[in-house]
């Protein structure tokens, strides 16, 4: 009993002394210089490895050292690692490591050290991007990242820009760059192809996939380019990711902070553009009247008149309570009245647009304790509208909250919402004739293009005509508009474990749903309703287009469908997006020498898409919104084969799995390699087609770890990469990996012999599959005399098979994967520090990217209207988008233009030749060059002294050609205006000599030259209407003020306050003269599409 008494004794005394021997010790690990939590470094005990903890979500930490533990080793990645004292208490603040200027690589899924990191990307602040007073956060990208193109083809809000990373990857597809917003995929409720954006049609209002995203709330962008960057999305990032991060909120601190936005748009002034003012107007018009124009039988009845027609009208009415006419049928009479139009010099643009403040307001909060983070935003734009019929009312709301349950298990909860009302110009879809070679859209009221294209000379609050019906521009703006409500809303939650060290494993899951719903208004007293009723005379009954010809009753006049009402045209689309993925990340360091990270998972997106549309028509706008309805009506439809109703649905899914390995020696030499194995239901029903795998391997040299690279003073950091891949897209456009059969009605003279009939309109691929894309790039990265001169360069080579293509078989056209092209590009980036003092600093960031692609092979062939038109056209042998061009040989002594076609010269006794839907022979067409720029950058200057701030940012692209604007014609309205080109126009024999703007055509010209109309079209698309279209733009220029700390203080309840005055798109500093006005970027397509608008923006910044 004794020796078990002492032996007891002798055990706890010894585990006493042990645990007394032990110590826990206490701290908190901040990043400098904004004092944030170091969440997940690493400490580990330098006398004790195995001894280690990793740092908790409020920068705080807890750990049992043992006996004889002296230092602690701090690791955070792109941070220095520090070894310090261990005492309890303590509080480390880790420096960024100068060798690395951007820390962490945010791939959507997963984060990677940038040291480690193989891909070609580039990372930009969302406070660097932002541009205040442009609501879309996508266009905010111009200009800031090399390899990266935004063409602006339209301004209005909602549309997008296209937007292109390294160039086209497709010949027929969007080559649209991936967006993901905090790892879920931002899918669209509407695909809208990249030719489709320039259109104009109401679509192009859908195409922003980020129109719902408030720029306020965005933390940062991240672009991956190349192979290694993207291939974690393997079959969906063949033309590039851009990832945006948003704000998450904060431990130990609370703070408000709002943000107001006024901006007014500059009216359009007629001085930049070549448009004639109302005195040269009327000098055209006498002209024309004496070539047997404009006269009283040619323009009483014509279905489209402006000034002359007005007075004609007038001088045959007649008032019977005061026994005179509108105007006297006089010489004197009609030269005072033509006076008036030739002195009025109507300013459209001051009719129709308006410097009116847009208002945008942005509210947010972050803050946290130890367990919850939280950040949560509020915004609302409010747009008056730059141009008549266009407001906009867009509300966003954004919740982003992080619980921490333990130091292994967090939960982040995400909702975002927005709301958009917007009006916009009634349109109708924009066609082109390959007949004609004309590009039209019937009732267009775009107020842009009204401005460009009608004549100055007729006053803005009289009523013409224009198809047989009375027509007003403002009128009509306020009784033909589009509504559209955009509705969207996302749920995400995303649940981390992390069950021991360096070992994460997540799942995380969204849910989003968009609703959208169009409703055009067309009242009954809209031009567009009044042209279905036009019946003035025989004459005009005989020539409207809009009236009906019953089929049943041949020897009848036609009539009217729509005796009364307007139009009531509605579309509602759906999209449910599901998105699940489950993934697991490994990160250790053996021996300190050896990193090791693992990422693999798997995912599953879903998309639900239904689109329902409908045509109503006889609606009374003024008489209790009541519909009425011609019998006749439904007649028309059934033998036009037109329905007036419509439902689609489409199922989109993926499954995937992925996984990514990576191995670096002392963060020296890295090798890494990613794996993806998807499949989708858009592809052909065989394995081979519907599954595919992608697969990138890469390698990395850190210079500047080496040991003898600190034995030199002028690099700061060097790093080399190359890396080969794999990456893949599924077409999105293309639904025939099944065959698909259309039913409709087979025409017939009389409707009572009308018979059902089947078509195929496509013809089954079973084995449809991916586009696909091989890409090697090699990268080097590099710093200067301690970082003041920064360099990033990468060139790149890619080989895209696989493509999507048209083969001509018996049955008709198939598409499928028979085509190939080939690109290679450099990228270049310099960012410098030239001068920092204690005041004054200057910094100039230069952004240079080139790309060069070639159509290795595509068999398809196409109509010429298609190679000469505005977008291009693909054709082996040259880029993807290639504009090419009827050779012009100029004017004969009549003033006609002449061309070279298929080996014949052609006069306009031989017009009848031109042929624009030749397919055979077009080698005789000379190639312009590219449609897409071909490189694209800019340069910045950010000067600031104390508290004041001035950014200059200019913006530059070049290497595409553009078709100038197709304003020449054979005959003229005198509604319609002519471009100032005219004044150089030839007059008389011998002008060809000096001259290429042809003569205004004669009647007697359309007498003896029957197809004088197909001349005047080529002439459009001739050599002689191609300009260069690159340009300088001054981006943007603004001053920012932030208020001394000292007069913060005294205000008690504020932090900070800034205000800032911002100037965007100011001046194009180059363009090729032969443009005349006309912006390099914008197509003036008509429907809803608007320029970029110059603007001023004043900005007021309160952090509270």
């Amino acid at each position: 009993m004794r020796k078990f008494t002492l032996l007891f004794l002798s055990l706890l005394l010894s585990l006493t002394v042990g645990l007394a021997q032990q110590r826990v010790i206490t701290g908190v690990v901040l990043l400098a210089p904004d004092n944030e939590p170091a969440i997940g470094a690493s400490i580990l005990v330098k006398e004790h490895t195995r001894s280690g903890v990793l740092v908790g979500t409020d920068g705080k930490f807890k750990i049992t050292v043992p006996a004889g533990s002296k230092t602690f080793r701090i690791s955070f990645m792109g941070y220095k690692t520090v070894e310090v004292p261990i005492k309890d208490k303590m509080r480390v603040v880790l420096e960024s490591d100068s060798k690395t200027l951007s820390t962490i690589v945010v791939t959507g899924m997963n984060s990677v050290d940038k040291r480690l990191f193989t891909g070609s990307t580039t990372k930009i602040g969302g406070d660097k991007t932002k541009l205040d007073g442009v609501p879309d956060a996508a266009r905010a990208l111009e200009g800031k990242a090399a390899g990266v193109s935004v063409q602006n083809v339209s301004g209005t809000f909602g549309t997008a820009p296209k937007i292109r990373v390294r160039g086209a990857t497709s010949i027929y597809g969007s080559s649209r760059p991936l967006w993901v917003i905090d790892g879920v995929i931002q899918e669209d409720v509407v695909d809208v192809g990249a030719d489709d954006l320039s259109s104009g049609d109401a679509t192009t209002l859908l195409g922003s996939a980020v129109a719902g995203l408030n720029a306020d709330d965005i933390e940062s962008f991240q672009i991956l380019k190349d192979g290694s960057a993207t291939s974690i999305y393997g079959a969906k990032a063949m033309a590039g990711v851009i990832v945006i991060t948003t704000k998450k909120g904060r431990s130990g601190s609370h703070s408000f902070s709002y943000t107001g936005e006024f901006t007014s748009r500059l009216v359009p002034s007629y001085r930049d553009y070549n448009i004639m003012n109302s005195q040269e107007q009327i000098g055209i018009y006498n002209e024309m009247e004496k070539k047997g124009w404009l006269n009283f039988a040619s323009v009483y009845n014509n279905s489209t008149t402006g000034l002359y027609g007005k007075m004609y009208q007038l001088m045959h009415t007649y008032d019977s309570k005061t026994g005179t006419f509108g105007l006297p049928n006089t010489p004197e009479a009609k030269m005072e009245y033509l006076r008036q139009g030739e002195l009025r010099n109507t300013d459209w643009f001051q009719e129709l647009f308006s410097p009116a403040i847009m208002q945008s307001h942005s509210l947010s909060f972050t803050g946290g304790t130890k367990d919850l983070q939280t950040y949560v935003s509020m915004s609302a734009l409010f747009d008056p509208g730059w141009m008549r019929a266009s407001t906009v009312r867009r509300y966003t709301g954004n919740l982003n909250a992080t619980y921490t349950f333990s130091p292994k298990l967090s939960l982040t909860t995400q909702i975002n919402a927005s709301a958009r009302n917007q009006r916009a110009p009634g349109t109708l879809t924009q066609s082109s004739s390959a007949v004609t070679g004309e590009v039209s859209r019937s009732f267009d009221i775009n107020p842009f293009s009204y401005a460009l294209n009608t004549s100055r000379a007729l006053d803005p609050n009289e009523f013409y005509r224009r198809d047989y019906a009375p027509f007003n521009i403002k009128h009509e703006l306020d009784n033909n508009y589009i509504d559209l409500e955009v509705k969207d809303v996302k749920f995400q939650m995303e649940l981390k474990w992390r069950p021991f060290t360096g070992m994460t494993v997540s799942a995380l899951g969204a849910y989003k749903e968009t609703y959208t719903d169009t409703e055009n208004i067309v009242t009954e007293y809209s031009n567009r309703a009044q042209a279905y009723r036009a019946m003035g005379d025989a004459t005009i009954i005989r020539n409207n287009k809009f009236l009906w010809k019953d089929q049943d009753k041949p020897n009848t006049l036609p009539r009217t469908v729509l005796p009364i009402g307007g139009f009531y045209n509605t579309n509602q689309r759906k999209m449910s997006s599901y998105d699940f993925r489950a993934s697991a990340s490994y990160n250790t360091t053996i021996k300190e020498d050896h990193i090791i990270n693992g990422y693999g998972g798997m995912e599953v997106n879903s998309q639900d898409r239904v689109n329902r549309w409908s045509d109503g028509y006889g609606m009374q706008y003024d008489s209790g919104l009541e519909p009425f309805w011609d019998y006749s009506l439904f007649k028309q439809l059934k033998e036009k084969n037109s329905p007036y109703y419509g439902l689609e649905r489409t199922y989109s899914r993926t499954l995937a799995f992925f996984g990514t390995a990576t191995y670096s020696y002392k963060g020296r030499y890295t090798l890494a390699g990613t794996a993806r194995y998807e499949g989708s239901n858009r592809l052909g029903r065989s394995r081979k087609a519907r599954w595919l795998p992608t697969w990138n391997i890469a390698g990395a040299w850190n210079a500047h770890e080496e040991a003898f690279f600190n034995k030199q003073n002028f690099l700061s950091h060097l790093s080399l990469k190359a890396s080969y891949s794999l990456t893949a897209d599924a077409p999105r456009w293309l639904t025939n990996s099944r065959v698909v059969i259309r039913s409709g009605s087979a025409w017939r003279p009389s409707a009572d012999l009308t018979e059902s009939r089947n078509s195929i309109s496509g013809y089954e691929n079973g084995d449809l599959t991916y586009e696909k894309k091989h890409e090697f790039n090699f990268g080097i990265d590099m710093g200067i005399l301690k970082n003041r001169v920064n360099i990033t360069a990468d060139v790149y080579k890619r080989n895209n098979f696989d493509l999507i293509g048209a083969t001509y078989t018996i049955g008709g056209v198939r598409y499928g994967n028979v085509a190939s092209m080939k690109s290679h590009g450099f990228e270049l980036s310099i960012s410098t520090k030239n001068i920092e003092s204690k005041d004054f600093t200057w910094t100039t960031d230069f952004i240079f990217g080139s790309n060069f692609n070639e159509v290795t092979n595509l068999k398809t062939k196409s109509h010429l209207w298609n190679f000469v038109s505005g977008n291009g056209f693909a054709r082996e042998g040259y880029p993807v988008r290639s504009l090419f061009s009827i050779p012009y040989e100029g004017l004969t002594r009549e003033g006609l233009p002449t061309f070279r076609f298929k080996g014949d010269r052609i006069t306009p006794s031989n017009y009848n030749k031109i042929n624009f839907q030749e397919i055979d022979d077009l080698a005789f067409l000379k190639y312009e060059g590219s449609a897409e720029p071909t490189f694209n950058g800019s340069l910045g200057n950010i000067f600031t002294f104390k508290n004041l701030k001035l950014n200059i940012f200019i913006t530059y692209s070049g290497g595409n050609k553009l078709r100038l604007d197709p304003a020449f014609r054979s005959w003229y309205t005198d509604l319609w205006a002519t471009p100032r080109e005219f004044v150089n126009r030839w007059s008389v024999p011998g002008d060809e000599q000096k001259t290429d703007i042809p003569t205004l055509a004669a009647v007697r010209d359309h007498q003896s030259y029957g197809y004088i109309g197909y001349g005047y079209s080529a002439y459009n698309y001739s050599t002689a209407r191609v300009a260069d279209g690159g340009f300088i733009r001054l981006k943007e220029i603004s001053l920012a003020y932030n208020l001394p700390k000292s007069l913060v203080k005294r205000l008690g309840f504020l932090k900070s306050a800034s205000v800032k005055l911002q100037a965007t798109n100011i001046a194009l500093l180059y363009a090729d003269k032969k443009l005349y006005g006309q912006d390099p970027e914008f197509f003036r397509s008509g429907g809803v599409a608007s320029p970029l608008p110059r603007q001023i923006t004043a900005t007021v910044h309160l952090g509270f």
